[in-house]
């Protein structure tokens, strides 16, 4: 099922729009009586995409940093928090 709601119903329930998205909804977004956006659910595929693009951009971001003679701790993830972890560690060593 496809809703349709106004820019300004959009802005005072975007909440409400990204629970019925989560739940498999679609949102057309009108402006002036003219639909100019949809909101539409993530799917499995797109998740698996993007966890491959992640992926990938791992891999050669440790491979550059390997060529230019960076070691590189495998058990160190660089993810926000595994960064702002590190970062706290060091200002501790300080």
């Amino acid at each position: 099922m496809t809703r349709v709601v106004t820019a300004r119903e959009a802005n005072q329930q975007f909440s409400k729009i990204l629970a019925h998205a989560e739940k498999g909804e679609e949102t057309v977004i009108l402006k002036r009586g003219a639909p100019v956006a949809k909101l539409v659910p993530i799917t499995d595929a797109d998740r698996a995409a993007e966890r491959a693009s992640r992926r990938q951009a791992f891999q050669e971001l440790t491979a550059d940093l390997q060529r230019n003679s960076f070691r590189i701790d495998p058990d160190w993830t660089f993810d926000r928090n595994g960064i702002y972890d590190e970062r706290l560690d060091r200002l501790d060593r300080r």
